[in-house]
């Protein structure tokens, strides 16, 4: 051995030391490039969350006005030779005086109201019932069927004030803006004010909204949007009872028994085409075989459950695929080794795993379905406005309702700004049965997660 260089050898000149903890030029490059992509991440989220921000907050801004309405409280004098000539207080007499005997009744009250508090105006009796809702009479007729021992008494009432009325008080109707309404003046804008420093005009909490029925385009004040609430709850109690059972079977079967051949290649390439087809596409095919050729009630919450139960049934079998999927193949093959059958390793093992992400997948995927409207304007749920809650679970299924993605686009096209208001509020309401089912989904999770 020796330490001479072979002939021939080309000496090595030996770069210069240089310590490990020095930073050269190309780890400084990728560095400034690692930072410069944390900044653009960050940057992209906060983008993110300010558009998030203005999206939830014109949502509140312009919708929490729906779950207020201005009320005028007056005191009315329930004649009895009015509404009771006999004084019999039977409802069937009472009740064949008509809305216009109460008209007069509010009219004469407004007068004294105004006339007691000092209001000073140039309008008329009649001209001052325009202040309030159109259905204010029908408000007070209920109240007095309801209880016959009010008449002949002096009882106060709180009437919805009218929609122009409303958004006045609220901010939303400027006296400019009734230069050329037919239907309130600002001259009634000064009675209101007058009265509302006198305390007879305020407003309050709007609960009709929440538990309430659509009105008509004449009455706004009195649009709710309750029962269309209902319509949605039995259409997610068709979905519910549907979608789960047949998505869960058919998952089991692709993913733990079918062989694996064309035809399963061939399924599994249709449901994820299924799930990306337009939502439109399922509301053609409810109308012509659910309604058409199966003659199923039209706009009936039964019939939007199907067709929501086949927009979601793609989603409930990818998630739960993927949920078997990700057991691990040990908690088979163990259960397999110890004498199992093939089903009693699935079902006993497999899908007491695959729990928490079978139910995110379905809880989510009702969600998806909740907020659908073109297939229920397919099939005709906005084409009916229910103005009574069920009378029973069968009807619930069977009698015509709307939803409330149909409810709030129904307002939302309508002329009125009250109406334009309540859709924002509507979708207030939507928002929050989201943010529930989303909620549960987590807890179902954490509930059901095991880990291995």
């Amino acid at each position: 051995m020796t330490d001479l260089p072979a002939a021939g050898a080309i000496p090595v000149t030996p770069s210069p030391s240089r310590s490990i903890l020095e930073t050269d030029a190309r780890t400084r490059a990728r560095n400034r490039a690692e930072a410069r992509f944390r900044a653009y991440g960050l940057g992209a989220l906060l983008v993110g969350l300010i558009f998030l921000v203005l999206l939830l907050g014109s949502i509140l801004w312009n919708g929490m006005g729906a779950f207020t309405q201005t009320q005028v409280t007056l005191p009315i004098e329930l004649l009895e030779s009015e509404l009771d000539p006999e004084g019999t207080r039977d409802p069937a007499v009472i009740g064949e005086v008509s809305t216009f005997g109460y008209n007069d009744l509010i009219e004469a009250s407004l007068a004294r109201v105004v006339a007691d508090a000092g209001v000073q105006t140039e309008l008329d009796a009649g001209d001052l019932t325009d202040i309030l809702s159109s259905g204010a009479a029908a408000q007070l007729r209920e109240a007095v069927l309801a209880d016959p021992s009010l008449v002949g008494q002096t009882v106060t009432f709180d009437l919805l004030a009218a929609s122009r009325v409303d958004g006045y008080v609220k901010g939303r109707v400027t006296r400019e803006s009734l230069a050329d309404d037919r239907n309130l003046s600002p001259v009634h804008l000064d009675v209101v004010d007058q009265l509302r420093d006198a305390g007879f005009v305020s407003r309050g909490l709007n609960l009709d909204f929440i538990t309430g029925a659509d009105a008509s385009e004449k009455r706004p004040e009195e649009a709710g949007i309750g029962v269309a609430m209902i319509g949605s709850f039995y259409m997610m109690l068709v979905v519910l009872g549907l979608s789960l059972p047949l998505g869960v079977a058919a998952s089991i079967y692709l993913e733990e028994f079918a062989p694996k051949n064309r035809l399963t290649d061939l399924i599994e390439v249709n449901i994820a085409n299924l799930a990306a087809v337009p939502s439109i596409v399922y509301g053609i095919l409810g109308l012509a075989v659910f309604i058409q050729f199966a003659h199923l009630p039209q706009s009936a919450p039964l019939v939007g459950g199907l067709v929501l139960t086949l927009l979601t049934l793609p989603t409930i079998i990818i998630a739960t695929r993927a949920s078997l999927k990700a057991v691990p193949p040990s908690i088979r093959d163990a259960a397999l080794g110890v004498g199992a059958s093939k089903m009693q390793a699935v079902f006993h093992h497999v899908l007491p795993l695959a729990v928490p992400g079978i139910m995110t997948g379905t809880i989510i995927g009702m969600a998806h379905a909740l907020g659908e409207t073109a297939p229920l304007l397919l099939i005709g749920m906005v084409g009916f406005v229910a103005s009574n809650y069920p009378g029973g679970v069968v009807e619930g299924f069977t009698s015509p309702n709307s939803a409330m993605p149909a409810q709030i686009y129904e307002w939302a096209k309508r002329a009125d700004p009250a109406f334009y208001e309540r859709a924002w509020g509507g979708i207030i309401v939507l928002l929050v049965f989201l943010l529930l089912m989303n909620l549960a989904a987590v807890l179902v999770r954490r509930r059901f997660e095991r880990r291995w």
